[in-house]
This record gives structure tokens, C-alpha cells and sequence, in this order.
């Protein structure tokens, strides 16, 4: 199976390939035509989320995270389950990246 930084990444390839089928087919969401790069723009912060994780999100994780905005991270926090990422540390990502964001609406499903 490929690695990415020493995760698996076929979950979350296929994740990927998905929601670019998604976003193809017109699914509206604030992220627009940029959900597939804002998914590839947070690997830096996969060792952060994962789950039980005590690693403290890279400068490089915080960065994407800042660059992102809070609409595009909300987006990807309530998207489909990602394998490997625990939403609720992706939630905490903002305040730990001293980023100054609202916090994320949690929608129901």
C-alpha cells in the first residue's frame, strides 16, 4: 500500500477521488472548485488528527490551516469521514494553530 509520511494513504486517496467526483458534478459547498486542493493541503496535518494523536500540528500543518480559512476547514471537518482523522481533533486545529477562526458548526447526519 503507498505511504505518505508513514500513513497509509489508500483511504484517503479514495476519499479524494470521490470528492473530486462530488465537486465535478456541481455539489455546492463554500471550498468551490478548490475541495480537492484543500484535502491535498492538509497531509501536513494528518499526524495531528489522527486519532489518540499527542503530536502537535507542524508549522507546515498550521500554515495550510491559515491558508485555508475557517469556511474550507468547516467543509472538511463536516465532509465524509476521513480514515485516520478524528474530527474533533481537526476542530481543535484552529486554536492550537493560533489561527483566529470561528469555531465550526458541527452538522448532524
Amino acid at each position: 500500500m503507498t505511504k505518505i509520511c508513514g500513513v497509509k494513504a489508500l483511504p484517503f486517496l479514495a476519499l479524494v477521488l470521490v470528492l473530486t467526483v462530488l465537486g465535478e458534478q456541481g455539489q455546492a459547498h463554500p471550498c468551490g472548485s478548490t475541495f480537492f486542493s484543500a484535502l491535498i493541503q492538509m497531509i501536513p496535518c494528518r499526524a495531528a488528527v489522527a486519532p489518540f494523536s499527542p503530536i502537535q500540528p507542524s508549522e507546515a500543518c498550521c500554515n495550510a490551516v491559515k491558508t485555508l480559512g475557517q469556511p474550507c476547514l468547516c467543509t472538511l471537518v463536516n465532509g465524509p469521514p476521513i480514515s485516520g482523522v478524528d474530527r474533533n481533533m481537526a476542530l481543535q486545529l484552529p486554536d492550537k494553530c493560533t489561527a483566529n477562526f470561528e469555531p465550526c458548526e458541527i452538522m448532524k447526519k
